[in-house]
């Protein structure tokens, strides 16, 4: 369960019990479980169902701030700007990007958007995590980006079990040699604080870790 989200009157907003920039205790914002109800419902909103929750997106998937605040206190009568700003900001996988007053998720989209490529360092490895069902098809075929406009990547091992967990309870942990991918011409991306894009992953590329 996420943490409690405070607000320190000199710093930024923060989870847990006291800032880790002053000590203050700061106010309170919203509790573990209404942070993640509404970080569930942004994330859905930005990346599944502008539409559906009354927003328009422009063709880089950025919307403005009061819109998204305005769709959030229709679904929430406990939610306002405040909220919005906290679960935002201390988002722990950096799925939100926000610049000045537009707001829109930095990856995952199955809506159709156009997200310029970033200039972040991509690891020589990568990770992805799956059930052992989709094993022997991965290998064969490379990852594919399914209902999703691209191959959402992990740089880190348990990061990418954590993600095969949502489908098996004992997921398959597959290796990227993304150094080899980026000297081979594709185009990898990294999006938020851990997560990496790709159009898709050819089977050379692809090992079974827990396998070497």
């Amino acid at each position: 369960m996420p943490s409690a989200v405070r607000a320190c009157p000199d710093h930024e907003c923060f989870e847990g019990d006291s800032c880790p920039v002053c000590g203050a205790t700061g106010q309170f914002v919203t509790d573990g479980s209404r942070r993640r109800q509404l970080s569930k419902f942004i994330s859905g909103a930005l990346r599944h169902f502008p539409e559906d929750a009354g927003l328009e997106l422009d063709r880089r998937g950025w919307t403005t701030v009061d819109s998204l605040v305005a769709a959030v206190e229709g679904k929430y009568d406990w939610a306002d700007r405040e909220t919005v700003d906290a679960v935002v900001a201390t988002d722990p996988k950096g799925r939100f990007e926000r610049d000045g007053e537009r707001i829109r998720a930095a990856y995952g989209h199955s809506v159709d958007v156009d997200l310029e490529s970033g200039d972040g360092p991509i690891p020589d490895r990568l990770y992805h995590g799956t059930a052992p069902r989709t094993l022997d098809s991965i290998l064969a075929e490379g990852l594919r980006p399914m209902s999703r406009q691209q191959v959402h990547l992990s740089g880190a091992i348990e990061t990418a079990r954590e993600v095969g967990r949502r489908h098996a309870d004992s997921p398959v942990v597959l290796a990227i040699d993304a150094a080899a991918m980026e000297r081979d011409g594709h185009d990898i991306t990294k999006r938020g604080t851990g997560t990496y894009t790709v159009d898709r992953v050819p089977p050379d590329y692809v090992t079974e870790l827990d396998g070497e």
